[in-house]
């Protein structure tokens, strides 16, 4: 008998502010993706997400979508700090999410120094108008990211040319272990040299310095990225734990490159037909075992503030879905939910701190309601209740309830 667990998150498709959005994210509190999408498209239709009861976990119908009266659904708030695609993801696997601080690099160069000069390395700080950042080995800065809110991350980057993109990662750790931050961000790609690393030097507000992404050429040839989240243990995510355990784990689209699957497949992808595309052949090449997939495009839609774009991808994402459903047996369990909201019509292009739908499949389940969960992890503890291995440090497997 096959016995598969599945997560499909539509990346950013939330429906309805957190209770505590007023206080954590000022401005969020009007937020619902779900119905800024409605208000512009009140004929919408998603069957296949109408359903598995996503109305039902709205709490509203619209023109064309109803309540689903067999639906398995509940809903679930965002454990983690703000509203993150990464540390979203890292919840769903089953980290317990610690708040990082947010600090300019300058807070942190001696720190940073210090731990890469007592491991070998070599080190030379860049003084640019008194503010700071630290260059190791002759060939990886470190500095801050200029792209995301300002503090909230720090950059290591490389010419790949020059030092191994292992090479730049081991760094890279060594900077995680001293920082705070949300995020340390290891990127690089081949083409480039130093030079152009230090041509896109910039600083910002005075207080931020570091090496812009676009301008660094990193993009262009062979590009290599990982992100390091604070607080992140893969060792007890959902995944590893799998894995260890002998039980096949897929991740396909975005989470493939922000969660670690040593041991598992990982194939990353963007567009939203060929990411349910590669969903099918997985279920179809797997008799047992974890499969997660993320649909980008949601999220993309929503930075780019559009709901004629979101309404597309839902459609599309619903037409895969639909083509899943019949894939499935009585053992195997099927998730669709989201990591955040991303409201088009907020007023700014920023994630927004959402609850998210938790739509649940099961043949031949019905009418189950898994209710208001407190954090994303419940759902990673519930995929290793499912396949009966150790559970991951976060969540409550509700499990019980898919009887």
């Amino acid at each position: 008998m096959k016995k598969r667990f599945i997560i499909i998150v539509l990346d950013g498709f939330g429906i309805g502010a957190m209770p505590d959005a007023a206080v954590v994210r000022p401005g969020d509190e009007k937020a619902n993706t779900l119905r800024s999408i409605l208000e512009d498209y009140p004929d919408l239709k998603l069957p296949t997400l109408e359903k598995l009861g996503l109305m039902n976990a709205y709490g509203h119908e619209s023109k064309l979508m109803k309540f689903s009266e067999n639906a398995n659904f509940g809903k679930s708030e965002l454990m983690h700090f703000g509203a993150d695609t990464f540390m979203g993801h890292q919840e769903i696997m089953g980290t317990l999410p610690k708040k990082p601080t947010v600090d300019p690099f300058q807070t942190h160069v001696d720190a940073v120094a210090k731990i890469l000069t007592d491991h070998g390395h070599k080190v030379d700080i860049v003084n640019r108008n008194d503010l700071r950042y630290v260059v190791c080995d002759d060939y990886v800065t470190v500095a801050d990211n200029l792209e995301a809110d300002l503090g909230m991350c720090y950059n290591v980057t490389a010419p790949l040319d020059y030092i191994s993109f292992e090479k730049e990662c081991e760094i890279a750790e060594l900077v995680r272990k001293v920082v705070t931050v949300g995020r340390v961000i290891v990127f690089g790609g081949s083409g480039n040299t130093m030079q152009d690393l230090y041509n896109a030097e910039e600083i910002r507000n005075d207080k931020f310095i570091g090496i812009a992404s676009a301008k660094s050429k990193s993009y262009e040839k062979d590009y290599h990225c990982r992100h390091l989240g604070y607080g992140v243990d893969k060792n007890v995510q959902a995944p590893t734990i799998l894995t260890n355990a002998g039980i096949p784990v897929t991740l396909i689209g975005k989470v493939a490159d922000i969660v670690a699957n040593d041991g598992g497949t990982s194939i990353s992808c963007v567009p939203t037909a060929e990411c349910m595309q590669l969903t099918i052949d997985a279920i179809k090449k797997m008799d047992k075992g974890f499969i997660c997939t993320n649909v980008q495009e949601t999220d993309l839609a929503g930075h780019s503030q559009s709901t004629s774009r979101y309404k597309e991808v839902l459609e599309q994402a619903d037409a895969g879905l639909a083509k899943i459903l019949p894939l499935l047996n009585e053992e195997d369990i099927l998730i669709v939910q989201a990591d955040h909201g991303n409201d088009p019509k907020i007023g700014s292009s920023r994630h927004t701190r959402e609850c998210v739908p938790l739509l649940i499949y099961r043949k031949g389940l019905k009418r189950a309601n898994i209710g208001i969960r407190k954090t994303m992890s419940d759902n990673g503890a519930t995929c290793c209740d499912y396949f009966d291995v150790a559970a991951p440090e976060n969540g409550t497997s509700y499990l019980n309830k898919l009887k």
